[in-house]
């Protein structure tokens, strides 16, 4: 995957710089995201992660989940989308587990976590973390929240409910119905 490390560290300065320029705006209720621009992609965030060789752990997950006619929906979805090696941080065991027929709900429970009901793109996210004093709480479809930030290199980074980290390595890779997000870890719910 391409990095697009640059464009996340310009868009924090973009937006750093704006809140600084600008009067503190009041917080804003609730934690729905800015929508992005329409795509001009005619594939779903699924087929999207589907031609990505990166995501060939995560598809084969979402299968064994039932989570495709969901991600082939109409969304809007943001997919904070752990690649391979993020999945392979797992060890073996609890993986294997997690796919077996007895682990299915869980594994859907595990991979919904990744998964935010609206459409966000980067500047949009930065923008939302900045307007939120340097945060922001995303309710997931699991119904768990993740909290975003940019850090000090201007990476995203989101604290899932056990305290973990997930760094986002690629940003805005578009389908119709949704952004996804490279992340470098897989979120625990909790």
């Amino acid at each position: 995957m391409m990095s697009t490390r640059p464009v996340l560290l310009a868009l924090a300065a973009v937006a750093l710089t704006l809140a600084a320029c600008e009067r503190e705006a009041p917080p804003e209720t609730g934690t729905s995201p800015t929508p992005a621009t329409a795509p001009a992609t005619t594939d779903t965030v699924l087929a999207v992660a589907e031609s990505d060789p990166d995501f060939t752990t995560l598809v084969s997950a979402l299968q064994t989940a039932g989570m495709v006619e969901t991600l082939n929906g109409s969304g809007p979805f943001t997919i904070f989308a752990p690649t391979n090696a993020a999945f392979e941080k797992i060890p073996a065991a609890d993986r294997d587990a997690l796919t077996r027929p007895e682990g299915q709900a869980e594994l859907r429970r595990l991979l919904s976590y990744h998964v935010i009901p609206a459409r966000l793109d980067a500047a949009s996210l930065v923008q939302r973390i900045q307007t939120g004093g340097g945060s922001l709480s995303l309710t997931t479809l699991q119904g768990g929240v993740l909290t975003a930030r940019v850090d000090a290199n201007g990476s995203v980074l989101l604290t899932d409910a056990a305290g973990g980290e997930l760094r986002v390595i690629e940003a805005d890779v578009v389908g119709s119905n949704g952004v996804i997000h490279a992340v470098d870890t897989v979120a625990t719910p909790g």
